[in-house]
């Protein structure tokens, strides 16, 4: 059955690449672009494949040699040592068989915003913030800050922001959830540990093809943008107010100096946040589990906790602990991410098999 998939697998990829050879394709630029984008999502299940198809035929030689007079012993070393690589090769392709996700290849939007644990958790909520700047700048990823609630003490009620580039949702979809923090606050003059909550949400940034909006539907308001405690940073209305009417949804922007600006990130976000909604209305309907996402701030409902005095970081969702909280605030979270994709691949395996 393997053999069979990959044979297809083949056959289409040498199709493609005919295609791609044709001056009738070439001269198409739509079609060009699908057939180069499915020939470039195919190329590592086709090597796989002429590798996975050479070592069956080098099994079938090595049996064949076996029962060969005199060859017994050294045809059978080296079937064993060929059977051993089968298992492995083979979870390999079954991984890259699994469902590519649609919107993996999408840019994000993020929103952080202060839970359970008042200045605090605002606090917690800017260490998130720099953690996930700090990753998209490993990444060579781009960033833009779309809207947001600042304290005094260098904390954020609210953050917005934009991350751009190759596979962005792929790699931070799982970022979704309340993250807590347990630590001895700034704040604290005693000395005791708090626990404190910060919400993070992840929404795949939709184009306008994704998502269309009717300017009949919305409600725009500006004002003046204000800085932290009030205080009035532009003398102009330059931040604007989006309200969706037929959802409710509004949104907001004020961090950049022009009202065009502004509008443009403000419909951006609300692109997004439509498409997300769309996007969960269809995975409860294809009865798919649904991906944990922003609840209340509660502290309760996490997927994850950095405990400072320890050092320590554990994600909830898959048991996983690690004691590098610096290193990770500091924006390396690949082990973690690696360690997310991994048991997210295992359960869609073990749904498969």
């Amino acid at each position: 059955m393997l053999l069979a998939k990959l044979e297809n697998i083949e056959k289409r990829y040498l199709e493609l690449e005919k295609l791609l050879s044709s001056p009738a394709i070439i001269s198409d630029r739509e079609k060009f672009q699908t057939y180069s984008k499915e020939l470039a999502e195919l190329r590592a299940l086709y090597e796989k494949a002429k590798e996975y198809k050479t070592l069956c035929r080098e099994i079938e030689e090595a049996k064949a040699m076996s029962r060969e007079a005199g060859m017994e012993e050294l045809a059978g070393e080296e079937l064993k040592k060929l059977e051993e690589k089968k298992p492995a090769l083979e979870k390999e392709i079954e991984v890259l068989l699994l469902p590519k996700d649609p919107l993996d290849e999408k840019n994000i939007i993020v929103e952080i915003r202060g839970g359970t644990g008042g200045d605090e958790a605002a606090l917690f909520a800017g260490d998130l913030l720099r953690m996930y700047l700090r990753y998209a700048e490993r990444r060579g990823w781009k960033t833009e800050l779309i809207d947001s609630s600042p304290t005094g003490l260098g904390g954020y009620k609210e953050v917005i922001f934009n991350i751009i580039g190759k596979d962005v949702y792929s790699r931070l979809k799982y970022e979704g959830g309340t993250h807590r923090v347990q630590r001895v606050p700034k704040t604290e003059a005693s000395g005791r540990i708090h626990t404190s909550a910060a919400t993070v949400a992840v929404l795949p940034e939709a184009e306008e093809v994704d998502i269309k909006i009717d300017e009949k539907e919305l409600r725009i308001d500006t004002y003046r943008a204000g800085g932290p405690g009030g205080q009035n940073v532009n003398k102009v209305s330059s931040a604007i107010r989006i309200t969706h009417l037929p959802t409710g949804l509004v949104v907001a922007c004020q961090d950049e100096r022009s009202q065009h600006q502004n509008r443009a990130k403000a419909m951006k976000l609300l692109r997004s946040r439509l498409f997300e909604n769309a996007e969960e209305e269809a995975r409860k309907r294809r009865e798919h589990s649904r991906r944990i996402m922003v609840g209340t701030g509660d502290r309760s409902e996490k997927i994850r906790t950095y405990n400072f005095p320890q050092g320590r970081i554990t994600d909830h969702r898959i048991g996983f602990t690690i004691y590098r909280l610096d290193a990770v605030l500091d924006g390396d979270l690949e082990e973690i991410i690696e360690a997310l994709i991994a048991a997210d691949r295992a359960a869609k395996l073990a749904k498969t098999s």
